[in-house]
């Protein structure tokens, strides 16, 4: 899609009919056209709570994503709509609406749960929407978090341990960063009497409990899901926009008609969406267009519907099959575009013809390099290592054709005028071999004065000349002119002449041959200094994002022991504090207050 198209309205991703999720084909041709890098923005949220509303401001419209104004959820399914970026140029913002959670006519949670599941796995950045505060029913509405490692798998083939909480990095690698947006909230944000930030609020709110009671545990899962899950966490809180029934009619309204910090809160949530939501990334940091989404809802949605769990690696491979096996392609086509410039066939050497195959290989090889990842035991480099060796094997063959048929077109011009002279006897005359003889050799000057006959020059003037020794020797054999001894000796000089081109011609192509092989190994070598510079690029990432997640991990344990620690001491200073109010209490009793010493 490029920057200028755009969707005029959001269109139906994902439906959930009868409970079953379905892909809509017409919303993937959409995003199979998206070139650009995609940043995809997902919200959730309970049924009623205004989420449409908020994306429709993020899309630069009051109207679009239904919002409907009954207590039935309106959004079915996962509604999309694709826009340019605001703040990113040559980038695409993908919008996710879903429907509601906890509608009132679906009555399946497992529906929901894949819902949730699905916006997290396609966003880049996740908005959960709920109404009020952060209380202990707001965490119960957000149980969905806790099934996550019940929904979703990071790899094909889990160990013992990956689908515990503690072993979360693998999920932190690749889980949007998460904004929780609190709609009517009407409290002051502040603790103790000090007034809060929005995001200090939010961390306040997901401060554990110290105990190990199954109240307590309850109490802090759905805490310990965010806080290990979504390293990256903000909060925004928004007055109620209108009072009264103007609620119902909240798209058609103008902002000056809305309350104005509504109206500020909705700019500030936008610009940060805008601004610090990221592109769509994959392990190994590989960016998301278009097609690649739409692989990744194609394989996700196709694994829930035959039972399986949506899983991370698999929606990789599967992705990595479809653009590598392009990646083949785009580097064939590359090739044979190179070629096809550059190459004017017949070429005067093999090796003109070999180094510009080199050269067109070497560029082929970087656009695979390009537009390949995960390529598992290098199996698509292979294929297009072999591909390149036949289209070379090809391309000499078509050059060995194209020297033979120009080279005999040329024999035929030049020597045919000498053959009709043989036919009409002009050299069965005495004195006529050393005429014929002058005259062959003025005639193969003449043709070797002839440019771009190719690689089968000499070949092919060899073998016209064999075929006409016949003719040659009886006219040595007819001129009276020269002794029974003098005609020995030019036939054995004749001999040793073509025993001695038959040994330049054996030479010349165990030379080819040679330089076949050596073209051979530098092809070899070029695959493998390029897949070598790929993998030290694609090692050095790996670690770059191996250590943001350690370190994301790390900084969570750390604010874990540290609130841990805190408890421990709040709860050591109570201790002391009743204590010394008992001793207190007893030295007042006992008169030992009284006492002076």
């Amino acid at each position: 899609m490029a920057s200028e198209i755009h969707q005029t309205g959001p269109i139906c991703l994902i439906e959930n009919t009868n409970g079953r999720l379905v892909v809509n084909p017409e919303a993937l041709k959409i995003l199979s056209a998206i070139t650009q890098p995609v940043v995809v923005v997902a919200i959730v949220g309970l049924y009623r709570t205004g989420k449409s509303y908020l994306m429709n401001k993020l899309a630069g419209n009051n109207k679009g994503f239904s919002l409907g104004s009954t207590v039935i959820s309106h959004t079915k399914g996962i509604w999309m709509w694709c826009v340019p970026h605001p703040k990113k140029p040559g980038h695409t913002l993908v919008l996710l609406d879903t429907e509601g959670l906890g509608d009132i006519k679906k009555g399946d949670n497992q529906n929901d749960s894949w819902i949730f599941a699905l916006a997290i796995l396609l966003s880049s950045t996740f908005v959960y929407n709920s109404m009020g505060t952060i209380n202990q029913q707001a965490m119960d509405q957000l149980h969905y978090v806790t099934e996550l490692t019940d929904q979703i798998q990071s790899k094909s083939s889990p160990g013992e341990n990956d689908y515990e909480i503690e072993d979360s990095a693998d999920f932190v690698s690749f889980f949007p960063d998460f904004v929780w947006t609190l709609r009517d909230f009407s409290l002051d944000l502040e603790v103790h009497g000090q007034p809060i930030t929005a995001d200090e609020y939010l961390e306040y709110s997901l401060k554990l409990k110290q105990g190990t009671s199954e109240k307590d545990k309850n109490f802090n899962l759905p805490r310990l899901c965010i806080q290990k899950f979504f390293p990256k966490k903000k909060c925004f809180v928004f007055d109620r926009p209108v009072n009264g029934k103007k609620l119902a009619q909240l798209e058609k309204l103008h902002d000056e008609e809305l309350d104005p910090d509504f109206v500020r809160q909705v700019a500030d949530f936008s610009s940060y969406i805008f601004t610090n939501s990221k592109t769509k990334t994959l392990s190994g940091g590989i960016k998301v267009n278009g097609p690649r989404l739409e692989s990744l809802v194609l394989t996700y949605v196709n694994g829930i519907s035959s039972g399986d769990l949506p899983c991370m690696e698999n929606a990789v491979l599967a992705l990595a099959q479809i653009e590598n096996s392009a990646a083949v392609q785009k580097a064939i086509a590359h090739y044979d575009q190179q070629m096809g410039q550059k190459v004017q066939l017949p070429t005067e050497t093999l090796q003109e013809l070999l180094d510009l195959h080199r050269a067109s290989e070497r560029e082929a090889i970087e656009v695979f390099m390009k537009n390949s990842f995960k390529d598992v035991d290098h199996l698509f480099q292979k294929k297009l290592e072999a591909q390149l060796d036949k289209k070379r094997d090809v391309f000499c063959e078509q050059n060995r054709k194209a020297s033979s048929d120009r080279c005999s077109a040329l024999l035929q011009d030049i020597f045919s005028p000498l053959e009709e002279e043989v036919k009409a006897g002009i050299y069965s005359k005495p004195g006529g071999y050393r005429l014929f003889i002058q005259k062959l050799q003025d005639l193969k000057t003449k043709y070797h004065e002839e440019p771009r006959k190719g690689i089968q020059a000499e070949e092919i003037l060899q073998t016209y000349l064999k075929s006409k020794e016949s003719m040659t020797d009886a006219i040595l054999q007819t001129d009276q002119t020269l002794t029974e001894k003098e005609k020995e000796i030019e036939a054995e000089r004749v001999k040793a002449e073509s025993a001695q081109v038959s040994a330049n011609m054996v030479e010349e192509m165990q030379i080819k041959h040679q330089q076949m092989m050596e073209e051979k190994e530098k092809g070899y070598q070029e695959h493998v200094k390029q897949l070598t510079e790929k993998m030290e690029r694609e090692r050095a990432e790996l670690m770059e994002e191996q250590e943001r997640t350690l370190t994301s991990k790390l900084q969570e344990q750390t604010r874990l022991l540290k609130e841990r620690c805190q408890g421990e001491s709040t709860q050591l200073q109570n201790e002391i504090q009743k204590l010394q109010k008992t001793l207190r209490k007893k030295t007042k009793r006992y008169g030992f207050h009284k006492l002076k010493i």
